[in-house]
């Protein structure tokens, strides 16, 4: 990169150029491995590098690993546990790989290896991006199928790569076709030599599922994550209160700090880590194009039955535009329209969303003798938000009424569960019932809610007289059935917790 500077030497300024290079963050480590590499190479003191030959072929410029931990026992005084360990370390860095394993590591037996070109090293700031890596897997499957077949998670690679650039594969596509003819112009043994460094390559770079990208690491990214201060749900600032370990009295009230916590506290921090690591990797990751397409479905759902966006939606006027007395009578004596019930169907949290929905339902599990489960989901429901000084009265009134041995109406659940409930009322706060509450909605959800849509109380909503004459005279508004998707209840849902 040019940069201008200007000098002065006892007469007028001059402008002279000068190139500026910028070392990577792991520029030492980089230099350091590649005194060891220079060394291996020595033609007299050097890693021993041969062509083993065979019937049929031959392969050329390899060495074996027995060859490579023995010379770092012997010119660096380690142990055989400790140079292996350290040339892993130096080929997991791309400096020499094994010739037929993607997963890039240093054993101590007869298998081959070969150095890495200096234009692929580490500290040339190679950065390639996903296009050259689907070039290059283009141009393996266009290659020998039987020595560069492409491994399970190279195709998975692909067919991703695929898709995401699907708009301008083809120009991928020619630009591999053409990488791959000036390959098969090489000589035979220079191109498998500079074939199995170019996959050497991909495999530092994209490696193998559950191996460690050590291209990914930045000192100066380490560095600073490490000084600033994080958020956590604990505590907003941790690093605020941590006190200044310079002066000799910091260290002495730092120490007995320390010594203050015992074992078990310690255990403690360690289990809510590991907590939250969990959480993290069990947490969805959402696609923007699926979160678009869930809003896009929800929206063409229900607008047909949004007076505010159409005005001649479902059986509502828009109270903007038409003066209608039926807006100020009470809910509960309006007739049930056929557009309300046909919303009922969209979703269990739909029809919980709807007080007369709610309504309806319970009714409907009276008929079924299961009207306890629902009574219960709306306690618990309504227990959220009582003040904290009735929570322990309404939480015993609860266990009472729905948990207890003696209970007359006793809900579905298992012993485990109430077990759980049991072990969290000895502190009982709102949310002592949640495993018995997500249980029960679940359970109506699956098995109540299907029955509740097929039965005659709710199709005598759906089917009724005074509809057929109003569809007469307008065309019916076609339901738009939502793909059972994962993340439905994003939009659907987000109303019945």
């Amino acid at each position: 990169m040019a940069k201008v500077s200007i000098t002065e030497d006892n007469g007028p300024a001059t402008t002279q150029l000068r190139m500026v290079s910028k070392d990577p963050p792991k520029a030492i480590l980089f230099k350091k491995m590649e005194n060891i590499i220079a060394k291996m190479q020595e033609n007299s003191t050097g890693v021993p590098i041969k062509t083993v030959k065979s019937i049929l072929t031959k392969i050329p410029d390899v060495f074996s690993g027995e060859d490579m931990v023995l010379w770092l026992v012997n010119n660096l005084e380690l142990t055989d546990q400790e140079a292996v360990h350290l040339g892993s370390l130096i080929a997991s860095h791309g400096y020499f790989f094994p010739i037929d394993d993607h997963v890039i590591t240093l054993k101590n037996d007869g298998s081959f290896y070969r150095f890495q070109t200096p234009d692929y090293w580490p500290s040339k700031g190679w950065e390639p991006d996903n296009t050259e890596y689907a070039v290059y897997l283009c141009k393996r499957t266009m290659q020998n199928k039987a020595r560069l077949e492409l491994a399970d998670y190279e195709a998975e690679n692909l067919a991703r790569l695929q898709r995401t650039f699907s708009k301008t594969w083809e120009a991928i596509y020619a630009r591999a076709e053409q990488e791959a003819k000036k390959d098969r112009k090489r000589d035979k043994i220079p191109r498998k030599v500079l074939d199995s460094q170019e996959r050497a390559f991909w495999d530092v770079h994209r490696p193998v599922p559950a191996c460690v990208n050590t291209t990914e690491v930045d000192i100066k990214k380490t560095y600073y994550n490490d000084q600033r201060q994080k958020k956590t749900v604990y505590n907003s600032s941790p690093r605020k209160n941590i006190p200044n370990l310079t002066s000799a009295s910091s260290q002495s009230s730092a120490a007995s700090l320390l010594n203050s916590f015992n074992s078990a506290t310690s255990l403690d921090y360690i289990q809510r880590d590991i907590t939250s690591v969990k959480s993290q990797l069990n947490r969805h990751c959402l696609k923007m194009s699926k979160v678009c397409d869930v809003i896009s479905n929800y929206v063409t759902q229900h607008s047909p039955f949004d007076p505010l966006l159409l005005q001649n939606a479902g059986d509502s006027p828009n109270p903007w535009m038409v003066h209608d007395d039926e807006q100020w009578v009470d809910d509960k004596n309006r007739e049930i329209s056929y557009y309300r019930a046909l919303q009922w169907k969209f979703s269990f949290g739909e029809l919980l969303k709807d007080p007369r929905g709610q309504g309806e339902f319970r009714k409907f599990l009276e008929k079924e003798f299961s009207a306890e489960n629902f009574d219960f989901w709306v306690a618990c429901k309504r227990l959220k938000s009582r003040p904290n000084r009735d929570v322990k009265k309404v939480v015993q009134e609860i266990f009472r009424d729905y948990l207890h041995e003696d209970t007359p109406n006793p809900i579905n659940v298992d012993s485990k569960i109430k077990e759980n409930v049991l072990k969290k009322m000895e502190n009982p706060d709102r949310y002592c019932f949640e495993d018995a509450q997500e249980h029960i909605y679940n359970l109506m959800k699956t098995d109540s809610y299907a029955r509740f849509l097929k039965s005659e109380q709710y199709n005598g909503y759906t089917q009724s007289k005074r509809l057929a004459e109003k569809l007469a005279a307008r065309p019916r508004i076609a339901l738009q059935v939502q793909q059972k998707s994962p993340y439905s209840t994003l939009v659907n849902e987000s109303h019945s917790e």
